[in-house]
């Protein structure tokens, strides 16, 4: 089995909801496809350290194919 990494976000700007949020799972942006689980869990650990998710929570997931 095969494993591919995304982003996406899981609010969205909306300001009739408290704060301005609407909980909303946002569209997925593939980035890479790995060999396996561990590598992808790695790729998706590497870039939440590194990234700021933001007002939005972009987060880095991955999934099998």
């Amino acid at each position: 089995m095969a494993f591919v990494t995304f982003t996406r976000t899981w609010w969205r700007n909306n300001s009739s909801w408290p704060n301005g949020l609407e909980p909303y799972v946002g569209t997925r942006r593939h980035k890479r496809r790995f060999n396996t689980e561990e590598e992808a869990k790695a790729e998706c650990k590497a870039w939440n350290d590194s990234h700021d998710p933001g007002q939005l929570s972009c987060k880095m997931e991955y999934e099998g194919v």
